[in-house]
């Protein structure tokens, strides 16, 4: 089955940035997209950017311009720059798999996606 590591995660300063790697393994010739999501203490976990098989891209408004979602196929790895941090993108990061791509999957994530364990951003002065 399907596994999801993540890594590169940790503490930056606002204005910073840092790029979140998330390493793929299993059957994921039967997924379509991969993306990531994060949770704050105290909210609802939220989309943030995805990328399918053709490197199509897609962003959650409030991210788009300061987050940048690619992937390397060889290595089956995506990745996750995060530049121009603010205080507010404090989150767990999770790595996602899915069926189905776009920001419709972002807004709304399937319950057949698979999830890695998530990874801590802090981003504080």
């Amino acid at each position: 089955q399907v596994r999801l590591v993540e890594s590169g995660g940790g503490s930056v300063q606002p204005g910073g940035s840092l790029r979140l790697s998330c390493t793929h393994s299993g059957d994921t010739y039967r997924s379509y997209c991969f993306g990531w999501f994060r949770q704050a203490p105290g909210k609802e976990r939220e989309g943030v950017a995805a990328i399918d098989r053709d490197d199509t891209t897609s962003y959650v408004d409030s991210m788009s311009g300061r987050f940048t979602i690619s992937q390397d196929d060889a290595k089956n790895t995506i990745y996750l720059q995060m530049n121009s941090l603010k205080p507010e993108d404090t989150a767990v990061y999770y790595c996602a798999a899915g069926f189905s791509c776009g920001r419709r999957w972002l807004r709304l994530p399937p319950v057949d996606n698979i999830w890695g364990q998530g990874i801590q951003v802090t981003v504080s002065s």
